[in-house]
């Protein structure tokens, strides 16, 4: 038997529509620095629909990429909800990779428009000569054209472009399996890899994000995507936001402690999202300069674990709740969020819940695949890696065959972790990063939360190094609070409450800043080939 239900496309197209007119009083705001600049959806909508027929002109209809080169700002939204509701397909460019890696993405995705920041023209206009099928540049702001000229590439101020088109358009009906945009992997191991989203998993992404269960955004509230549009579609924010008619606050470039706080004492959002190393920064310079954080109703961090000390600070010194979510730009990317249940009372049970990694939503199916490759217990000690299946997981990268990153229709995560019988996620380590001493496991990312949760420790990385006897041992590379006295002793015994005394790390490095890659993660990677290539100062104390 056949529904009665109308078959409407669920679509990017009726999401800007929807944004744009039923919530045209709602406001996009951008952080200059000293203050800002706003516009409201409906004045956003008629620049969405000239921006449109800029494209047309440019020769993009169906299929073809439109790159951005920007920061968070109105402009980049205006390309987040314009290039797919023309049936075009959006790529934002991570402009912190490495150079060689934004030429290859670019080249890979085959963009043939490019949105550039007028403050990254010139950094752009380096690689440009490289980038093989772009034919059209638009450059926001009133940056020097002559940084952005290529053979062959025509180059174009934005508001002089979109100053000159007709203010309407007429907006395709698409098909909601078709192609809305596309985020490449942060390319930790080989060249980064691409995912592309459909209209409808973004459409059911955007929808799940503001559900009850996850963030509740409504009309009422103000959200601060801190998290980069290159990183995973923000974590589906702008969509979300749009979606329920909340007001965007866009940080621009100014993510760091001092202007984040300014922005939202000036601003008032009610909820944030961003990486741990973004809010490590706000915390500290709240505690060091005072910074009014009341308007926040949740705080949602992702990208690594968060440590129990920066929930706490913010919950405690702030009243700011720090709520826990985990997800890949292979998910879309939220896949899980931390919320206790409603009668857990004990409050260090309730803190344990909040610093897992949550419950996987209803639309992310899971998981965990033990050594043997059978199906682990949901009993939260047996481990196992995250495996997952959902409307907004993808089922492979774009021009890219990776079988060993499918299992049987499932994405493999590469997340080891426990789920216990409420079905609370928590990740103990990745596949690539867990340490094998004398045939036991070490978390590594349990070790850094213990020791980031020390007074004195700002970042702390664990990673394994060789050893003969036992296979592998912790190296734990610690960045010490500028004026604090601490040694590799105290640091082992501040972890001897937490750990047997065989998992507790025999070598100690004190460095000036964790390495992190183009998304604030910790590089692992890099610690481990300067350890290999001599590069680090280790101090070794006696193994117990």
């Amino acid at each position: 038997m056949q529904s009665t239900m109308m078959d409407v496309p669920l679509s990017l197209t009726r999401l800007m529509l929807h944004a744009t007119t039923t919530h045209g009083d709602a406001r996009v705001t951008t952080w200059t620095g000293e203050g800002s600049r706003s516009e409201t959806y409906a004045a956003m909508g008629e620049r969405i629909a000239r921006l449109a027929n800029v494209l047309r002109d440019f020769g993009i209809t169906g299929d073809n990429r439109v790159g951005t080169f920007c920061w968070n700002d109105q402009e980049h939204l205006e390309a987040y909800l314009g290039v797919p509701a023309m049936g075009a397909v959006l790529h934002p460019v991570n402009i912190r990779l490495f150079p060689e890696q934004i030429v290859y993405v670019t080249n890979h995705a085959e963009d043939e428009v490019v949105v550039v920041d007028g403050s990254l023209a010139v950094p752009f206009g380096k690689l440009l000569p490289q980038l093989k099928t772009v034919r059209h540049v638009l450059v926001t702001g009133d940056a020097d054209l002559a940084a952005v000229a290529a053979d062959g590439v025509e180059v174009h101020r934005y508001e002089e472009a979109l100053a000159a088109a007709e203010p309407a358009f007429p907006w395709p009906e698409v098909d909601e399996r078709q192609a809305a945009g596309m985020c490449y992997t942060s390319g930790t191991t080989g060249n980064p890899k691409g995912v592309v989203y459909s209209h409808r998993s973004s459409y059911l992404h955007a929808s799940g994000l503001s559900r009850g269960d996850v963030l509740a955004l409504s009309p009422l509230d103000r959200v601060l995507p801190v998290v980069p549009m290159f990183h995973a579609n923000a974590w589906g924010l702008p969509y979300g936001a749009a979606l329920v008619g909340a007001d965007l606050l866009m940080p621009e470039r100014f993510l760091q402690g001092a202007p984040i706080a300014a922005m939202i004492e000036a601003e008032r959002p009610t909820v944030a999202g961003a990486v741990p190393t973004i809010w490590n920064d706000l915390l500290r310079h709240g505690r060091e300069h005072g910074a009014d954080l009341s308007s926040l109703r949740v705080v949602i961090c992702g990208g690594s674990a968060v440590p129990r000390s920066l929930m706490a600070g913010f919950e405690q010194e702030f009243g700011v709740n720090v709520r826990h979510a985990w997800g890949m730009t292979e998910t879309s990317p939220l896949a899980s969020i931390a919320i206790p249940p409603r009668d857990v009372a004990d409050d260090e049970e309730r803190m344990r819940i909040r610093l897992s990694q949550g419950r996987l939503l209803p639309e992310v199916e899971y998981r965990l695949i033990g050594d043997d490759g059978g199906v682990v217990p949901n009993d939260g000690t047996s481990l196992g890696e995250l495996e997952v299946r959902g409307p907004w997981v993808t089922a492979r990268y774009y021009q890219e065959d990776d079988p060993a990153k499918f299992h049987d229709g499932w994405l493999r995560t590469g997340d080891v972790g426990t789920i216990d019988e409420l079905g609370y996620l928590a990740i103990t380590d990745r596949s690539k990063d867990v340490i094998k001493s004398g045939g036991e496991w070490i978390s590594s990312v349990e070790m850094e939360n213990a020791l980031m949760a020390h007074p004195d420790v700002v970042e702390a990385a664990v990673v394994g190094i060789p050893d003969e006897k036992w296979q592998e041992r912790p190296l734990a590379a610690v960045v010490v609070r500028e004026g604090a006295a601490l040694d590799a002793a105290q640091l082992r015994e501040a972890l001897s409450a937490q750990f047997a005394k065989w998992q507790l790390p025999d070598s100690f490095t004190f460095i000036d800043a964790v390495p992190k890659t183009s998304v604030g993660k910790f590089d692992k990677k890099v610690l481990r080939r300067r350890f290999a290539e001599g590069d680090l100062e280790v101090r070794t104390l006696p193994h117990e």
